[in-house]
């Protein structure tokens, strides 16, 4: 039977779209790709509010129908005019039974998820547990860019966020030339290094620190303030005061807790035990770089900042725009051709289902994590074009009596404190 043909079954059925999880840029463009599809065919569009925020109360009454008028132009914009919300059914069984019961009394048997690891969790559950009641297609989204889609495709979202977040820390490079200052820029990635590294490669920055090139081994506090140390001495050499550092902000992630122990201003439960969740790690870094380099004799200027939540909801390159629309549509062909449960993918330019339990961790049982190559040439290109120290730096007796000299030490205490970065 051809696709038409099965599509035609679908007629006068009801599609239900909802998005989970933190916004991305894009998000607009699957709501209205997948709605102007679904309607093309005689599909009712429900969208869905703040995620599973309602359903997992069983209430039907946070919805909007959606019409092609209604969504037209809405790809430019960002944000999602469904909202969204982090509220996990799968954790509670009456949440994801009222999930459930609510999606039967809307009439949805065809739903499309956009969100990240969470949301893909729920829309599996979904899948699993009411059958060919509900068929289920997951749009994967997150501006972190560190799901598993095949090839270097990335997530919908990152482009946009990796372009306004280049933007961004280009003027602060500027300032930091106009002020003499460094500027510790912690970027958004929890469990990658995509953006910071992207950010920081384009926008050209002084130096780039993310998780993956520590290679899965606990990342030393010390380790990450000798880095950061040794590149401010090494532009002072240079004779230049200022720079730019690009932290990915999932370094804290592994930072064992001994580590912060002792260190100022780390937020603590009541029972004394660290917030890693809380945890500045830019302030955390300038303090104790800045503590350093004075009790060195030496002084940097250092500012802290975080950008993230700047990006997110921010409009969609032309990238984004475009991409999404191929999501949405393709979204939305796979439900009207009777299929169900998978991750909506773009492979060599077509676009590609891929199976829930193809891209899962067996583990963990949840998505895997696409993490940055430390050997691909992606990484070893932004490593050249960092100002870090390396072993000429350390084989070269002039340039080791000059580092030594910023911080006044001799150059065989210098080599001995800081050779082991090279």
């Amino acid at each position: 039977m051809s696709s038409v043909d099965t599509s035609e079954k679908q007629r006068g059925k009801t599609l239900g779209i909802l998005v989970g999880g933190g916004p991305a840029p894009g998000i607009n463009g699957v709501i209205r790709a997948a709605t102007i599809e679904a309607r093309n065919h005689g599909v009712r569009v429900l969208g869905i509010r703040e995620g599973c925020k309602w359903l997992a109360k069983g209430d039907t009454s946070h919805v909007m129908e959606l019409d092609v008028d209604d969504v037209s132009r809405i790809h430019y914009l960002g944000g999602s005019i469904l909202g969204t919300s982090r509220i996990n059914p799968t954790k509670d069984e009456a949440q994801m039974k009222n999930t459930l019961g609510a999606l039967t009394d809307l009439g949805v048997e065809m739903l499309v998820t956009i969100g990240g690891d969470d949301t893909a969790h729920t829309s599996r559950t979904i899948d699993r547990l009411a059958g060919k009641q509900i068929e289920v297609a997951h749009v994967p989204k997150t501006i972190d860019n560190d799901l598993p889609l095949p090839g270097s495709m990335p997530t919908f979202g990152y482009e946009t966020a990796r372009a306004l977040g280049t933007s961004l820390v280009q003027n602060i490079m500027e300032d930091a030339v106009t002020t003499g200052r460094w500027y510790y820029v912690v970027a958004m990635g929890r469990s990658a290094g995509h953006l910071a590294m992207g950010i920081a490669k384009a926008a050209s920055a002084t130096v780039a620190i993310i998780p993956e090139e520590f290679r899965g081994k606990p990342i030393r506090f010390n380790h990450l303030c000798d880095i950061l140390e040794t590149s401010i001495i090494k532009r002072k050499v240079m004779g230049r005061d200022y720079g730019v550092a690009v932290l990915a902000e999932g370094l804290c992630e592994h930072i064992p807790a001994e580590d912060l122990a002792g260190v100022d201003n780390v937020e603590r439960d009541a029972h004394g035990n660290i917030r890693f969740a809380e945890i500045q790690l830019g302030l955390l870094l300038k303090n104790e770089v800045r503590k350093r380099l004075k009790d060195k004799g030496a002084s940097a200027t250092i500012v802290e900042k975080n950008i993230g939540y700047e990006l997110r909801c921010a409009p969609p390159v032309a990238f984004d725009m475009e991409y999404t629309q191929d999501l949405g549509y393709a979204a939305v062909r796979f439900l009207l051709e009777g299929n169900t449960g998978a991750l909506i993918c773009v492979i060599d330019g077509k676009l590609v289902p891929i199976r829930f339990e193809d891209i899962l961790d067996e583990k963990t049982g949840k998505t895997r994590i696409r993490r940055v190559d430390p050997d691909s040439d992606f990484f070893k290109v932004a490593r050249k074009y960092s100002i870090r120290l390396q072993e000429s730096d350390f084989s070269d007796l002039t340039q080791v009596a000059r580092l030594a000299r910023v911080v006044n030490m001799t150059p065989e205490q210098f080599k001995e404190r800081y050779g082991y970065l090279a």
